[in-house]
């Protein structure tokens, strides 16, 4: 049974923005119901003459059970009241539970609070669609924090949600407002709150762990209870209609250029409806904490691998470290800006953040590093040794490298297999293997293994020093000899 008090808190929630998902939710109505009430408010009719029922003369004493305990049932409510003489059925009883529930809801849930200057802060995430970056896009998403006494504002936007974006984003707030609150009202987000068993609530403990030097305290909502963070519930309506529309961004950055100007110039500069003043003018920030000094590091942490490419796999894309680092881990760190690479505490790589995919950002620097350690190998004896097998050895030196295969290491390999094998089957399967584009070791001994022969031979003599034994003379050119002989037979037939 509904009444002409929950009919005017219908339309009071719905004037203040609520859902008819939120409206029900917090009456204890069927959304249908609220639906019905709102196009037609009339519809309810006058209780004021309606007929007497079994159960008036003890309407008195079910309050005064239900003061008592709260949670009475109705069949407890029912045998009571029977042992007084009531003859009606459980149904009514159960209506009647049912009104003075709600109206304790209603007197409990809309009593408007007003913190004391600096105590509290609501916080709530909001999507806004996404951003295109060329063949790219990623999600939208603001942090909205609103210091509860004075209604300042600050909104941050950002890609993610995670742990590390809700971290960095309150410390922005807190140096944006001056200071930290006594307490921090949040939703039920998984970066916040874990677990909730009735009134028991489990805060993410990374969450604690930040909080704990501000000397935060947290405090979770109800579940379908928006209207205990109200103040950050309106907030984010006026965001959507008062800053959102027939905007356009470039990026990340230019949607927070804009967000700092707007929050400056008019959302903390008007006159708020419910205060009467400025919230930029009414924030007292004496009364906020002092934030930690120094402020700890809040950036996005990852422990990464450096791969063959000197690269490291971060959100998406590859971001190149110095070429010396392959195959160690780094410590990279991320902001919205710039991402930034650690090795044993020391700083060796800062890249512009991409908010692209599938993009690699590669510095000048650590490509003429690679330049300068490819001729630096190039060098080597062993590789001199190679090449002089001829051109298939010099293409397929160069594709190894390209491929960051280690240079070293594979052709002393491939060397052995010559040996083995002999040099023209070697040539044989280079020569394959590059018309199959196969680059690596493997490959050419498979392609030996399964199509040659190995040629049998013997030391002529073993010494004791093992470098001795494993020296190796480049290939001869005999055309070089050829040209050599053609060069004589000429001279000698001029002579004669």
């Amino acid at each position: 049974m509904i009444n002409k008090r929950t009919v005017f808190e219908i339309h009071r929630l719905n004037a203040m923005g609520f859902s008819k998902r939120q409206i029900a939710a917090c009456l204890n109505l069927d959304r249908g119901t609220v639906t019905k009430y709102i196009d037609h408010p009339d519809s309810i009719g006058n209780y004021s003459n309606r007929r007497s029922s079994k159960l008036d003369p003890f309407r008195g004493h079910i309050k005064e059970m239900v003061e008592q305990y709260p949670r009475v049932k109705t069949p407890v409510v029912l045998r009571k009241i029977k042992e007084n003489g009531f003859d009606g059925e459980i149904t009514i009883v159960r209506d009647y539970l049912r009104e003075i529930r709600l109206e304790t809801i209603q007197k409990q849930a809309f009593v408007r609070f007003e913190s004391r200057p600096g105590k509290q802060m609501q916080i709530d995430w909001g999507h806004f669609g996404s951003l295109r970056y060329d063949d790219s896009t990623r999600k939208l998403y603001a942090l909205a924090i609103i210091e509860a006494h004075s209604r300042m504002l600050y909104v941050a936007f950002t890609h993610s949600q995670n742990q590390a974006t809700l971290h960095r984003c309150l410390v922005e707030a807190f140096l944006y407002l001056g200071g930290a609150p006594g307490e921090i009202v949040v939703d039920n987000m998984l970066t916040a709150v874990t677990e909730r068993v009735g009134a028991m609530v489990r805060f993410n403990e990374a969450f604690l762990d930040f909080l704990r030097p501000f000397g935060i305290t947290p405090i979770a909502c109800n579940v379908r209870a928006p209207h205990e963070k109200g103040k950050i519930e309106n907030s984010i309506k006026y965001l959507r209609n008062n800053f959102w529309p027939l905007r356009t961004f470039t990026d990340l950055d230019d949607v927070n250029h804009q967000i700092l100007s707007w929050l400056d110039t008019t959302a903390n500069q008007r006159i708020h409806q419910t205060t009467g003043e400025k919230p930029a003018e009414r924030l007292v920030r004496e009364a906020l904490k002092p934030l930690p000094d120094p402020l700890s590091d809040f950036r996005e942490t990852e422990t990464l691998k450096v791969y063959k490419d000197f690269g490291v796999r971060f959100d998406a894309n590859i971001y190149t470290v110095p070429p010396g680092l392959v195959g160690k881990n780094v410590t990279v760190k991320a902001d919205s800006r710039t991402i930034t690479a650690y090795y044993k505490d020391k700083q060796v790589a800062v890249h512009p953040r991409s908010w692209r995919k599938k993009q690699r950002l590669e510095l000048p620097s650590h490509s003429e590093q690679v330049k300068k350690l490819r001729k630096k190998v190039l060098l080597d004896r062993q590789i001199m040794i190679f090449m002089s097998l001829g051109q298939e050895a010099v293409d397929y030196l160069e594709k190894l490298a390209d491929a960051a295969q280690p240079l070293k290491k594979t052709v002393e390999r491939l060397l052995a297999l010559s040996e083995e094998y002999g040099a023209a089957s070697l040539i044989y399967a280079l020569k394959k293997a590059l018309a199959h584009k196969l680059y690596g070791f493997a490959y050419i001994q498979n392609i030996l293994y399964q199509e040659m022969t190995p040629t049998v031979r013997h030391r002529p003599v073993c010494l004791k020093n093992e470098d001795l034994n494993n020296i190796r003379l480049p290939r001869p050119n005999l055309a070089e000899y050829d040209a050599i002989a053609v060069q004589r037979r000429k001279k000698n037939g001029k002579d004669s």
